[in-house]
């Protein structure tokens, strides 16, 4: 039998199922890894927003990264919503050990499907500072890197560019992701830190049920390197993952509704 990837998803949970913590651990077990968590804070949500948060407090965050890398061990982690300065830095001093060699995809939440603020405006330069150097890869949608680069983005031309300057500061790859552009496809673009870029594209699904896309995606492709499949394959295979479970969308919830990771084989 083989050892599956042991996968740690640092991330908020989604009280409705659909993204967070919990599409996480869908993603990670469907794709044949070993799901483990870290929680930064509990939401009240839906398909129509974010009715509440409570993060935990950084040192309770520590303490579960700490716990499942001593024991379990990690082959990929995937970093999602953090919420405060005080969880940025706790993640970022428990990971500032790891192995180099460990690769950690962080996924900068910041805005939920719906629209909603998940991180506080201060943080974001603290996230910046402490955990992207940390990081492998970066998987910002539109919105995320229009904030990360201070500037309107409204082309794949215009995307590229932020993503390259990303992609050189921070010395990591970046996939940004063109799902709100007004292009006919959705086409995301991988940029190296060596300014190298690669185009993946498919068409688009004509559904409202897209919460937890994100959250999806950056999970898939962890557990996909957590695999060992080389990066541009990853890619390729974790957005064939996602957009098969959109098609298979339960078509739950008034608003943007969640996907349906249990109607999805192996890609």
């Amino acid at each position: 039998m083989n050892t599956p990837p042991r996968i740690l998803a640092i991330a908020g949970s989604d009280s409705s199922g659909g993204a967070g913590i919990q599409a996480d651990i869908k993603t990670v077990t469907m794709l044949g890894g070993y799901a483990m968590t870290a929680v930064t804070a509990v939401t009240a949500q839906n398909t129509q927003g974010v009715q509440a948060i409570a993060p935990l407090q950084g040192d309770m965050v520590q303490a579960q990264i700490a716990s499942c890398l001593q024991d379990i061990g990690v082959d990929a982690i995937k970093i999602g919503m953090l919420h405060d300065d005080g969880i940025v830095q706790a993640v970022a001093e428990t990971l500032a050990d790891l192995a180099t060699d460990t690769p950690v995809v962080l996924d900068p939440v910041m805005i939920a499907t719906s629209g909603a603020a998940l991180i506080a405006p201060e943080t974001v330069r603290t996230m910046r500072n402490k955990l992207f150097p940390l990081a492998t890869m970066l998987t910002p949608n539109l919105p995320e890197l229009e904030w990360l680069a201070g500037r309107e983005l409204r082309d794949t031309g215009s995307m590229e560019q932020a993503a390259a300057g990303l992609a050189s500061e921070f010395d990591c790859d970046v996939l940004a992701k063109g799902g709100h552009t007004d292009d006919e496809r959705i086409i995301d673009i991988l940029v190296a830190a060596d300014g190298t870029a690669e185009r993946f594209d498919h068409m688009r699904l004509a559904t409202r049920h897209t919460h937890g896309t994100g959250c999806t995606l950056s999970s898939a492709i962890a557990t996909l390197i957590g695999h060992g499949q080389p990066l541009g394959h990853a890619i390729r295979l974790a957005r064939e993952f996602v957009f098969r479970a959109i098609e298979h969308a339960p078509g739950f919830g008034e608003g943007n509704g969640p996907l349906g990771h249990q109607g999805v084989g192996n890609p």
